[in-house]
């Protein structure tokens, strides 16, 4: 009795054994199922390429807090990976290739960085066109949907705003006239804009922002045409003395920025994430950026007042000969976007229309 006893103790442990390690196995098998299912997608790393630091407000304040948003948004499915300063190689004339080219996912630029890639964009370069960035930006957005789309067919355009409108800057000259321009090396940065300067007198100089502060430095230009906004970033209201405001509703000139991803990439994602990126992008990104950038503005300049510099606000005949030398260019502008099969009249009229509109 005492052997059939303990047998049937061993029975029952070796069952219980067997029943555990079974129930391992099933356990195991289920993990590695949910793990290979293709229900459960690894997370889709975004990389965005841009040419200003990490701190610029383009990445900090704007490019990462949209990042911050759609991974919420995705439930975690998309992240976001930012590469300032050019970090990835390449020169930021091309991010539009690498974005194009899936090279990257994202990037964010000035669409003037390449002349002639983007002609139609042009108009918003020109000068006294521009008024606040919240209603240059919408109207940027609107134009590039429709009148402007041509340009950017082979990107999923994520908004194109612009910033606020652009002050002269100069290291010792304070500008109070057409003729205080007169054979000043001014850096533009756009073919447009450093036709407007060729205008003005001065002898233009194109280059990229980041170019700006060491050319500064070492005489290669006496000044330049940038919003406040951008000048913390390369710490130009240290390398500047003399700052020119317009007054009026419309300001010197703006020009367009555009955030942009790889088409092929965008096509590629889930209906779902494709909703979520769609959410956060067009006219409501372009009006939130055209709310930020004219928010920059105001601390930007007084960090300039506190360095100690001087202010002048162009107005009455200084302001009227300038307007008169901007809209010759126009008409030049013009009489090229026709020769190159396009409708610049039309193109200009649209671009005033929808500005107006966004300021009401």
């Amino acid at each position: 009795m005492k052997r059939k006893f303990f047998e049937n103790i061993d029975l029952l442990n070796l069952e219980e054994t067997l029943l555990k390690k079974i129930k391992t196995i099933f356990t195991m098998a289920i993990l590695v199922s949910i793990i290979s299912s293709p229900l459960v997608a690894e997370t889709i790393v975004l990389k965005f390429h841009s040419f200003p630091p990490m701190p610029a407000n383009s990445n900090a304040k704007f490019v990462k807090p949209w990042g911050d948003k759609i991974e919420k948004e995705s439930g975690g499915m998309l992240k976001v990976e930012i590469y300032p300063a050019m970090q990835l190689g390449g020169k930021p004339p091309q991010l539009v290739d690498q974005v194009r080219d899936g090279v990257v996912d994202l990037i964010w630029t000035v669409a003037g960085y390449t002349p002639g890639r983007f002609p139609r964009l042009e108009v918003f370069d020109l000068p006294f066109m521009a008024a606040s960035s919240l209603a240059t930006s919408q109207a940027a957005q609107r134009y590039a949907e429709t009148v402007g789309a041509e340009d950017l067919k082979d990107y999923k355009i994520l908004t194109v705003h612009v910033h606020a409108p652009g002050k002269i800057h100069t290291k010792d000259k304070l500008i109070k006239s057409i003729a205080d321009l007169k054979g000043l090396k001014m850096r533009g940065p756009t073919r447009v804009i450093s036709k407007m300067l060729e205008g003005l007198g001065a002898t233009p100089v194109g280059m990229p922002v980041p170019q700006v502060a060491p050319s500064l430095s070492k005489g290669v230009i006496d000044g330049m045409v940038v919003p406040w906004e951008i000048m913390p970033s390369f710490k130009l209201q240290e390398l500047t003395k003399s700052h020119t405001e317009i007054s009026g509703d419309r300001g010197l000139y703006t020009t367009p920025f555009l955030f942009l991803m790889n088409k092929a990439k965008y096509e590629s994602l889930s209906d779902d994430l494709k909703k979520v990126i769609d959410a956060n992008s067009g006219m409501a990104l372009a009006k939130l950026a055209g709310e930020l950038w004219d928010g920059f503005e105001g601390p930007a300049r007084k960090l300039a007042v506190d360095a100690g510099g001087e202010f002048h606000e162009l107005s009455g005949s200084a302001l009227a000969e300038m307007k008169t030398a901007g809209d010759k260019l126009i008409k030049e502008w013009i009489a090229d976007a026709n020769s190159k099969g396009m409708d610049g009249e039309m193109l200009v009229r649209t671009a005033r229309d929808l500005i107006a509109k966004y300021e009401n």
